[in-house]
């Protein structure tokens, strides 16, 4: 019931924006995904939100680089449900190579299941709903490849991921040295993401990750720091708006300095007493 209202609203409210000259951000309310690069032959898609995004996506890819073009790769930030929703059907038809984490890749190759959503984190709708969201496995086959571990960015120029643990074991961010950006999968939200009045009107609300699914907190916490000290000029997550600046600066010293008051919950299976 939770995944039908999830890919729902998905399908009604999709819009996309141009976050910068080379980061095209599709919005599907209850998650992002982006096409990144500008160039006809370098360009690689970030996650792929739900089953039902994928035509959305392949319209925003006609749009900016014409008719029957093709990305280089797909990047997956970890293989959560909202993030590979589409990443089969367009991976086929693309034909192109799935990169994604070595720790993660058991979960894209039908061989490991996350666990259930926890409803006992947070009293909001999205995480009430959350045992019914998909956990299962999904089998992407020869075409998922573990991402190179020089922490290069395949078929791209100029990013490399950053091991950002603690949503899920190898969740990955990645950065843009030259001009500090960042797309932060769901190291971190600008939304809170367990309220589904926040997810609907995208408030701003930056937090860690979304709770119900999160199983380590300690690397989660850790991740935050590590994605604090690069300074980013503007951060893209998963849940929420892009934000950028000092507002961001200052958002993320208050998240690093708060961070059990202001992500972690106070109860749930992954809290453990410190």
């Amino acid at each position: 019931m939770g995944n039908k209202i999830v890919e729902g609203l998905s399908a009604m409210t999709a819009t996309s924006q141009e976050v910068t000259p080379d980061i095209l951000l599709m919005d599907f309310t209850i998650v992002n995904a982006c096409l990144v690069g500008n160039k006809e032959n370098e360009w690689i898609v970030v996650d792929t939100g739900l089953e039902n995004s994928a035509d959305f996506i392949l319209q925003c890819v006609e749009k900016r680089f014409g008719k029957n073009s093709r990305p280089q790769a797909i990047i997956l930030t970890h293989g959560h449900f909202d993030h590979v929703g589409s990443v089969i059907k367009l991976s086929e038809l693309w034909d192109v190579p799935v990169y994604i984490h070595e720790l993660e890749m058991p979960y894209v190759t039908g061989k490991k299941d996350y666990p259930l959503g926890d409803p006992t984190v947070d009293e909001g709708l999205v995480a009430k709903m959350s045992p019914t969201f998909p956990h299962t496995s999904i089998d992407l086959g020869f075409r998922a490849v573990a991402l190179p571990t020089d922490g290069s960015v395949p078929g791209i120029t100029g990013w490399k991921w950053i091991h950002t643990p603690g949503h899920t074991e190898g969740h990955v961010s990645l950065f843009h040295e030259k001009d500090r950006i960042l797309i932060v999968g769901d190291a971190f939200c600008t939304t809170k993401q367990e309220s589904l009045s926040s997810v609907i009107t995208h408030k701003e609300q930056i937090s860690g990750p979304p709770k119900y699914l999160t199983t380590d907190w300690k690397a989660a916490e850790n991740s935050v720091r590590i994605l604090a000290d690069l300074k980013p000029s503007l951060a893209i997550a998963s849940h929420g708006k892009p934000i950028e600046g000092e507002e961001l600066i200052q958002h993320l010293e208050v998240l690093v300095k708060d961070f059990d008051a202001i992500a972690k919950p106070e109860q749930g299976r992954f809290v453990t007493k410190q």
